[in-house]
């Protein structure tokens, strides 16, 4: 191939082609459990996670349901992948093996978002949200009917093999995905480019900013018990039970179990099976959707 700027802008488009082509057919996870929130500055603010407006009866005067500050954000930090092509492999027509590397480096662009959202679900146990205790703890404070601080739990405890149920038909989902400035395939390829003349290679790189954190711990039950019919009709229980403060129910209603791999049988048999391992009709058959993640391995 003859090296100019034709030639090399097309070798763009047919690389970013390649790139675009990784994205179809791929459906990423992360949209089942979290909401995406499109940042315009380098950290956002989620004080408003705090408080969940309520209807009540209008008598006398309006009241204001003031969005309490809690001092939670999330920082934008900036990610990227680079592919480095010879310009050896280009003046000799040698391409055919970059088309599938360019494809795959789209897909694995259209599911980075996974690769974030998922491992941050697991930290969970380990990781504050807005109230201050781990997403998944035993003590969120939450005010009863009084007035008065309990402590509410939307964990199972253990030591095993974490599994999550999950209430995603709410508008807040239990995970932020915020998006600062979406990725995108660019090059440096022009031959008096540096990268060119020092190390005669094209560059073609994706890059973007966006970060994950933790929306509405009640939208959520993490556990590492064994997941067996007991542990999942714990986290129903629990799950329906949680209120808002001053004991508004807030008609949570799990819908969505999620499993690494390891436990796609033990779920199987809870949400599929008819009958319970003694022979009793299985309960919990059909109450909630099973999503099976391989970035949860």
């Amino acid at each position: 191939m003859l090296l100019n700027s034709a030639s090399l802008r097309s070798l763009y488009v047919g690389f970013s082609a390649a790139f675009q082509s990784g994205f179809a057919g791929v459906t990423p996870q992360y949209g089942r459990v979290s909401m995406s929130v499109n940042s315009t500055t380098a950290e956002t603010e989620y004080g408003w996670l705090g408080e969940i407006p309520r209807i009540r009866e209008w008598i006398g005067d309006r009241v204001v349901n003031n969005l309490e500050t809690h001092g939670y954000s999330i920082k934008n930090k900036t990610f990227e992948s680079t592919v480095g092509v010879k310009r050896e492999r280009i003046e000799d027509d040698n391409l055919g093996m970059y088309t599938p590397i360019f494809q795959e480096f789209g897909r694995s662009t259209a599911t980075f978002p996974d690769e974030l959202v998922w491992p941050f679900l697991k930290k969970g146990f380990a990781t504050k949200c807005y109230d201050g205790q781990y997403f998944f703890d035993t003590d969120h404070p939450v005010l009863d009917e009084n007035g008065v601080v309990q402590s509410v739990s939307n964990s199972g405890g253990g030591a095993g093999t974490p599994w999550f149920l999950m209430d995603t038909s709410r508008f807040v989902k239990p995970v932020i995905y915020q998006n600062r400035r979406p990725f995108k395939l660019t090059a440096k390829d022009r031959l008096e480019d540096e990268n060119v003349f020092m190390k005669d290679e094209f560059l073609y790189g994706t890059d973007g900013r966006c970060n994950v954190g933790f929306g509405f711990w009640q939208l959520a039950y993490g556990s590492k018990q064994t997941l067996d019919a007991a542990a999942y009709a714990a986290a129903r229980a629990a799950m329906g039970s949680v209120k808002g403060d001053y004991g508004r129910p807030l008609g949570v209603k799990p819908n969505l179990l999620v499993v690494p791999p390891a436990l796609e049988s033990a779920a199987l048999k809870i949400l599929n099976n008819e009958m319970s391992a003694g022979g009793e009709t299985n309960e919990w058959k059909g109450t909630a959707e099973l999503l099976v993640v391989p970035w949860l391995a």
